[in-house]
C-alpha cells in the first residue's frame, strides 16, 4: 500500500482533476499533503516502534491508513481530499518503518540480508503492478473510478492486519525513551511552509503574501529545528551523523537525485494523458521497467557495492538517469511514446537499478553499526522530502512555462483535460504548452541528476582505492 500509493495517484491525477474540478495547485497538494506528513513524521514513526513495540505501531499505522484511504475515496471535493491525503500520510509515516524493523527483529544477521532482498523485490514488483491495474480501471471507466484506487486499500489492509496478528509475535521495547514530538512539529511546519512558498510561485496573480515570506518563515523554523535537535535529550535526528563526509554526501545526493526523479514520475503521466491522448493504462506501462529492473538487478548492484564501494555505481547511475531526462527534454515535441519515450525511460530504469542498493550501502557504511537504523530512517525521510519539494517547485515552473506559452490566456491549465472541446488552433497551442512545460521539468531534472553524480564521485569511498 505504501509503495504503490504515490505512483498510482500521479497516474490518476487527470481523472481526479476532472471529477473534482481541481486546479494545478490542488493537484500538487493532493500529492504533497501526503508527502509532507510522511517525510516529516517517518522518523517519529520509527522511534515510536522502540517505545510502544514495533508490531503495535505497525498495526496502528495500517489501521489509520485504511480509515483515511476510505475517507479519500469518499472525498466530495479537492479540499477534503487534500486534508484526507495529509492524514493518510500520518498513517503511512507510522506504517512504512515497521516492515523493515520487523524483519530486523525476526531474522538473525546471517540471513537478514536475504530477507531484506526479498522484501525489496516484492515491493518493486507490487509497485510495478499497482499502477498498471489502476491504469486499467481508469482507462475503461468513468472519471469517478479514481476512488477505487483508495478504496482497495481497505480489504488489503484488513488482510495485512490479520496476517500481522496471526504470524508476528508481540515485541517488547528494549528501553524506555521519549518521543521528540516538538521536533516533529517543527519539521512538519518548516517543510510545509517551504513547500507552500515554492507552490505559490506558480500562481503569481493570487498572492496575498509573497512566496518569499513563506520560504523565509520555513527556513527560520528549520534553523530552530536544528537548534532544538542539538539540545534535546533524545532527538528525532542525530546531527552528529552529519559529521561524516560520506553520510552527508549520500544524503545530499539523495535529496537532489530524488528531487529530479520524483518530479518526472509525478508530471510525466499527467503530460502524456492530457496532451498526447494516451490512456492511463498506457501511461502506467512507462514506469513498469523501472520497478522490474530494480527488483531484478538491485541485488547484484548491492553485491558490487559491498565489494568495490558505492562510488562508481552511484555516479554512473545518476549520470544515466540524467541522460534519460535530457533525452526526454529533447524529444517531448515528437510525442512518440513507444518509439522514443519508452526506450529513453529504459535508461532511467537501468540507472535507478544501479544506484538504489549502493545508496543504502553508502548510508549504512558511513555510520557506526549502532546508528544504522537511524541513518536509514534519515535517508528515507530525505528522499520523501525531496519528492515534496520537487512537486511544489517544478509544478510552479511548469505552470509558469505553460501560461507563458499560452500567451497568458486562462483557457486551460497544465496537466488538466479541457472541460469542453477547444478550437483546433487553441488545442494545438495547449499541447505545445504542455510539452514545453514538461521539457522544462525534464531539463532541470537532468541537470540536477548530473550534479548528484558529481557529488557521489566527490564524497563516496571506493574500497579498492582505500586498500591501495
Amino acid at each position: 500500500m505504501g509503495f504503490i500509493d504515490g505512483s498510482v495517484v500521479s497516474l490518476a491525477m487527470p481523472a481526479i482533476r476532472a471529477d473534482l474540478a481541481a486546479s494545478l495547485v490542488d493537484a500538487q497538494w493532493i500529492g504533497n499533503g501526503y508527502m509532507l506528513f510522511l517525510s516529516s513524521l517517518v522518523l517519529l514513526g520509527g522511534a515510536a516502534g522502540d517505545v510502544f513495540g514495533v508490531r503495535n505501531i505497525f498495526a496502528g499505522g495500517i489501521a489509520f491508513f485504511i480509515v483515511t484511504s476510505l475517507a479519500c475515496a469518499l472525498a466530495p471535493d479537492a479540499t477534503t481530499l487534500i486534508a484526507m491525503r495529509a492524514l493518510q500520510g500520518v498513517g503511512a509515516a507510522f506504517m512504512v518503518p515497521g516492515s523493515l524493523a520487523l524483519i530486523a527483529k525476526a531474522y538473525p544477521p546471517d540471513t537478514r540480508g536475504r530477507a531484506i532482498g526479498l522484501w525489496a523485490a516484492f515491493s518493486s514488483l507490487t509497485t510495478a503492478g499497482g499502477p498498471f491495474v489502476g491504469g486499467m480501471m481508469l482507462s475503461f471507466g468513468a472519471d469517478w473510478m479514481w476512488r477505487l484506487i483508495f478504496a482497495i486499500n481497505v480489504p488489503i489492509g484488513v488482510v495485512a492486519l490479520a496476517m500481522l496478528f496471526a504470524r508476528v509475535p508481540q515485541d517488547r521495547p528494549p528501553e524506555k525513551r521519549r518521543l521528540d514530538i516538538f521536533g516533529a512539529v517543527l519539521a512538519t511546519a518548516g517543510l510545509g511552509l517551504i513547500a507552500w512558498g515554492l507552490t505559490s510561485f506558480g500562481e503569481p496573480a493570487q498572492h496575498l503574501v509573497s512566496p518569499w515570506v513563506w520560504l523565509v518563515a520555513g527556513a527560520a523554523i528549520f534553523v530552530f529545528f536544528i537548534a532544538w535537535e542539538k539540545r534535546v535529550a533524545m532527538p528525532m535526528v542525530k546531527l552528529e551523523l552529519f559529521r561524516s563526509k560520506a553520510f552527508s554526501g549520500a544524503n545530499v545526493y539523495t535529496l537532489i537525485l530524488f528531487f529530479a526523479f520524483s518530479a518526472v514520475l509525478f508530471f510525466l503521466p499527467m503530460t502524456v494523458v492530457t496532451a498526447w491522448g494516451a490512456s492511463e493504462w498506457q501511461a502506467s506501462l512507462l514506469v513498469v521497467p523501472l520497478s522490474l529492473f530494480i527488483a531484478v538487478f538491485s541485488g547484484k548492484a548491492g553485491r558490487i557495492a559491498d565489494r568495490n564501494g558505492p562510488r562508481l555505481l552511484l555516479t554512473a547511475g545518476a549520470a544515466l538517469v540524467g541522460l534519460s531526462y535530457a533525452g526526454l527534454a529533447a524529444t517531448m515535441p515528437l510525442m512518440l511514446m513507444w518509439k522514443v519515450t519508452f526506450p529513453i525511460l529504459l535508461l532511467q530504469a537501468i540507472g535507478m537499478a544501479m544506484l538504489v542498493s549502493p545508496l543504502s550501502t553508502a548510508v549504512m557504511q558511513a555510520v557506526p553499526d549502532s546508528d544504522t537504523g537511524l541513518a536509514s530512517g534519515v535517508n528515507n525521510a530525505v528522499a520523501r522530502a525531496a519528492g515534496l519539494m520537487a512537486v511544489a517547485a517544478l509544478g510552479a515552473v511548469a505552470s509558469l512555462v505553460f501560461t507563458s506559452t499560452m500567451g497568458g490566456a486562462a483557457i486551460a491549465e497544465f496537466g488538466a483535460r479541457p472541460e469542453a472541446a477547444l478550437p483546433a488552433d487553441v488545442e494545438a497551442q495547449r499541447i505545445v504548452a504542455t510539452n514545453r512545460a514538461f521539457q522544462a521539468i525534464a531539463a532541470l531534472s537532468a541537470v540536477t541528476c548530473l550534479a548528484a553524480a558529481a557529488i557521489a564521485w566527490a564524497t563516496q569511498p571506493s574500497w579498492k582505492k582505500v586498500e591501495d
